[in-house]
């Protein structure tokens, strides 16, 4: 069976009670599962939290909701506990404040996880495509290997393009269009924060300590390279339209309401 967990917690520092902010006239959490649910690698969709708001929300529409304990140090920590209650072989660990998910991105991860047992986690990766993406440290980067396995991922622009443009000060004169095409020629990629695990890789992975590059980088998948743990990056479309603040969430109803439109 193949499912996706969704972490959801009502505590946060910059956005409080955030799964259940309204977005079109639902919470978040609604739009992140019914998204979620469309994928057509997926048999079930669960949330995962520590909060009786959460979890009497996602019951009020009929949703499937697992209370985990309110000491996991990560959302992958949540999901590893809830995935341990049910009959799973590839899980995938989808944010809650994800409310644009592409279903497709999830078939995407799942389908080289469902060929066999070469491959323990998945993750997807765009193009980036402005010099303001590339160079924003909250913008996690990735560069990889031939066969498309992570070799490294960074808040910093990399892999460094020497001698090109872009990576010169002079770069701020060029116009958006030159810009990005010459960042289009280049193996520049974006990570995005969804990952589908095999179940014992899963559980290996949040058995292992903090590693000292992820500590150096604040980034929890560089926990699983240090550890030799080859991570598949799989190239898709989507951006990613994350909710972080109350203007981010403005955002994201801006372009539903135009899509239903």
């Amino acid at each position: 069976m193949n499912v996706v967990i969704i972490p959801a917690r009502y505590a946060s520092t910059r956005f409080p009670g955030k799964p259940l902010a309204r977005i079109a006239g639902h919470a978040m959490i609604w739009h992140v599962y019914h998204r979620c649910q469309r994928a057509r690698r997926v048999d079930a969709v669960w949330v995962a939290t520590d909060d009786e708001r959460i979890y009497r929300e996602v019951s009020s529409w009929g949703g499937k909701v697992i209370m985990t304990r309110p000491d996991h140090p990560s959302g992958t920590d949540r999901v590893a506990e809830a995935a341990s209650d049910l009959d799973a072989e590839i899980i995938v660990n989808v944010q809650g404040d994800e409310p644009l998910m592409e279903p497709d991105v999830i078939d995407a991860l799942v389908e080289p996880l469902s060929r066999g047992k070469d491959v323990g986690i998945a993750t997807p990766i765009t193009q980036i495509s402005s010099r303001e993406e590339l160079f924003d440290p909250s913008v996690a980067k990735v560069v990889r290997d031939k066969e498309g396995f992570a070799l490294y991922f960074s808040r910093a622009a990399i892999p460094f393009a020497r001698g090109n443009p872009v990576f010169l000060p002079g770069s701020m004169e060029m116009s958006k269009d030159e810009e990005q095409e010459i960042i289009s020629r280049l193996p520049l990629f974006r990570h995005i924060g969804v990952y589908a695990y095999r179940r014992e890789t899963l559980f290996e992975f949040c058995r292992l300590n903090p590693s000292p590059l992820e500590q150096t980088e604040k980034l929890e998948q560089l926990r699983a390279l240090e550890n030799s743990m080859p991570i598949l990056t799989v190239e898709v479309s989507y951006k990613g339209v994350g909710v972080d603040t109350k203007r981010d969430l403005k955002r994201v109803e801006e372009i539903l309401r135009a899509r239903q439109s």
